[in-house]
């Protein structure tokens, strides 16, 4: 198995012919991809997550492995490019099983044959493949690939959720503060009458004990 780090889009290549899967991982690279090479369907399956524990090409398999596993959380593949004649898997079972995942059904899936059946395409583009190639698959070919890389980077990027923007909440006054407020007010409301009753008698009293009585000086009696 083959992995290259550090580029724009995941491919996964799958052959279980050597020499054509360092041909194949050869272009991809030139064409400045990421390249996982693995050599059956059974191994894509199992980097992919989509492998069941009793399924298997050899009997004394053993369990899958850790790697596989956090290959298949946190590897994210773009394109899956995979040879036709294989022993055990098929390129078009490998390919059948990827679109009844509802996880990776939207990864673009191509075959690779060496052999030029009609038949044979048109099953393999009935059943969801984005391309058909020819072997020996030419950089040319590659250059097919993009779009459909670019379709499915995008998509996944639109899925991911948006950031959530916490609505600004205003600052309320403290219930005790408004509660004393409002306590003030109604003690200030019922004093005011009281003040001015108060005032008013005093206005009064002054004005009672301010009156002179009446005086008789200047009246005379006579008998």
């Amino acid at each position: 198995m083959g992995v290259v780090t550090e580029s724009q889009f995941h491919v996964l290549a799958v052959d279980d012919s050597l020499f054509d899967r360092k041909m194949i991982e050869r272009l991809l690279q030139k064409s400045s991809c990421q390249v996982t090479t693995v050599d059956s369907g059974s191994k894509a399956l199992e980097l992919l997550g989509l492998r069941e524990s009793n399924e298997s090409d050899d009997p004394n398999a053993t369990s899958t492995s850790p790697f596989v596993c956090n290959f298949a959380q946190e590897v994210e593949i773009n394109l899956i490019i995979t040879d036709y004649c294989m022993p055990g898997m098929t390129g078009y079972d490998l390919l059948k099983r990827v679109k009844e995942s509802a996880a990776f059904r939207s990864i673009p899936v191509v075959i690779m044959s060496s052999e030029n059946v009609p038949a044979r395409i048109s099953r393999c583009l009935e059943e969801g493949a984005e391309e058909f190639f020819l072997k020996p698959v030419k950089l040319a070919d590659l250059t097919k690939l993009k779009p459909h890389m670019m379709k499915t980077k995008l998509k996944k990027e639109s899925e991911k959720p948006a950031e959530e923007v916490k609505p600004e909440i205003e600052e309320e006054e403290s219930p005790v503060i408004e509660i004393l407020t409002l306590h003030q007010e109604l003690e200030s409301e019922q004093q005011e009458p009281m003040l001015s009753n108060n005032k008013r008698k005093a206005m009064e009293e002054a004005i009672s004990t301010g009156r002179s009585r009446p005086k008789y000086n200047d009246i005379t009696t006579s008998v």
